[in-house]
């Protein structure tokens, strides 16, 4: 059996058969990514200009490595970032989401999420010897994951006296809009590792980390009970996403709440 170009077109058994034409009369195969100007092509894009270079499209398309018989890698690629608005968006689908899409199977599929968990675990090593004692730092270590997730969740960051960390406990999962805990829930690791302070985390899926009443009725009690174990209730920050009309986290901490 010869060897395949890797760049060159081949047809993925869990993707929609390409016919050759459509309603209005036949029309041309999809252009091969081997059949693009060599400045075009994300491979060689990348070896000349490095990979900050390449749109999110081609960064997929790379990862990729083929395409379909109805759709280059970058095709493919480019109609996934266009259904899904953003990476950030498709990091939040699950391995079956991805199984759906046309033009990815079963491999690139597992594949896919796998990349994704991968960003994230990069993201947060860099930053476990580095003192948590900002809420820039806290979102720079949490939120790229955070931010992909549906529902809310209720982490709790445990460190030392110089900020740095110890471990990261959740402590619930709720439903997309909401999520409740005991102060009690919360205090008790806080105790049970001996830890000099704790920051408590949970993020909003719809993207504005603006607080709700909920969120400031549970920063209060909870920083009284806080105050009667003598533990230090250093922050409580909210991650959301990014964008115009917010920005992409809230502090209590730094809105004077704490």
């Amino acid at each position: 059996m010869s060897r395949l170009d890797p760049t060159a077109l081949v047809q993925d058994r869990d993707a929609p058969v390409y016919n050759g034409h459509d309603s209005a009369g036949t029309l041309p195969p999809p252009e091969r990514i081997c059949d693009l100007h060599e400045t075009e092509r994300p491979r060689e894009k990348l070896l000349k200009l490095g990979p900050k270079a390449l749109t999110d499209a081609e960064l997929l398309a790379i990862f990729f490595r083929s395409g379909t018989k109805g759709a280059n890698a970058v095709d493919i690629g480019r109609g996934l970032i266009r259904k899904h608005g953003s990476l950030q968006n498709l990091a939040r689908r699950t391995v079956e989401d991805y199984q759906a899409e046309p033009g990815i199977g079963p491999v690139k599929a597992i594949e896919l999420a796998a990349v994704f968990e991968m960003a994230v675990r990069v993201a947060q090593e860099r930053l476990k010897s580095v003192p948590l004692d900002s809420p820039d730092l806290v979102y720079e270590f949490l939120g790229p994951e955070m931010r992909a997730l549906n529902k809310e969740s209720l982490r709790l960051l445990l460190v030392d006296t110089k900020y740095r960390l110890i471990r990261v406990e959740q402590i619930s999962l709720g439903t997309l809009n909401e999520t409740s805990a005991h102060p009690r829930d919360i205090l008790r690791p806080v105790l049970v590792q001996g830890a000099y302070g704790f920051i408590l985390v949970h993020n909003h899926p719809s993207g504005d980390p603006s607080p709700s009443s909920a969120d400031i009725a549970l920063t209060r009690r909870l920083r009284e009970a806080a105050e009667l174990l003598q533990v230090n209730f250093l922050d409580h920050v909210i991650i959301g996403s990014p964008s115009d009309a917010h920005d992409a986290y809230y502090s209590f901490r730094e809105s004077g709440v704490l």
